[in-house]
């Protein structure tokens, strides 16, 4: 069995690895730390599962997991993140994700969402239900923060967050006019005015 973990953290990985060789001694598990080299191992070599984090240097997870899911349909993948489902499940479930865990639950859960994904299902916890079942109910009012792409959100996440456009880009190995063009097109859509707009916003819909 081979699995490939992906994330920009040396201790989330040596720590993911650690589990999984527990449950799976005999798998071929390698490990990569940014995006760039994700998509390159996922799409050069067969993978029985992939663990990738969602934000990383370079394009985001969800981004990465849009080309594997095209190039290599059958490749599962769980997707691992910091935040709370209600802010990236239903983006990486529609992205074509096989799962979604918040590092948080990974040492409870990990190797059950690994077995089961193996066994050709999804892996989605009762939270994560709760998120989808609220998604189908909302589908026809889209909320503003809903309406943003995938790279839009995770800028806006950044910008509540209180980092500034010149780290925003450091962070996304992006430049500044590039970040300055993702704020223009969320202030747009979102119908804000100014970064005090998208924190009142962000606070009142839980997002910080």
């Amino acid at each position: 069995m081979r699995i490939l973990i992906a994330d920009d953290h040396t201790l989330i990985r040596e720590g993911l690895r650690k589990i999984l060789v527990e449950s799976f001694p005999y798998a071929d598990i390698h490990d990569v730390a940014d995006s760039e080299d994700l998509l390159k191992k996922a799409l050069d070599e067969k993978w029985d599962i992939i663990i990738s984090d969602i934000s990383m240097p370079g394009l985001s997870g969800i981004e990465v997991l849009k080309q594997i899911k095209e190039h290599a349909p059958q490749t599962p993948v769980l997707m691992l993140s910091m935040h709370a489902p209600e802010q990236y499940a239903v983006r990486s479930l529609k992205a074509g994700a096989s799962g979604y865990l918040t590092k948080e639950s990974a040492p409870y859960e990990l190797v059950k969402a690994v077995q089961q994904i193996l066994g050709g299902r999804k892996y989605i916890t009762n939270e994560v239900a709760e998120v989808l079942a609220g998604s189908i109910e909302q589908n026809n009012t889209q909320t503003p923060h809903e309406q943003l792409s995938d790279r839009e959100f995770e800028v806006f996440k950044m910008i509540v967050s209180g980092k500034s456009i010149s780290a925003i880009g450091e962070i996304l190995s992006l430049n500044v006019n590039t970040i300055s063009t993702y704020r223009s097109r969320i202030m747009e859509k979102m119908r804000m005015q100014n970064n005090a707009d998208l924190v009142k916003y962000a606070i009142l819909n839980n997002i910080i």
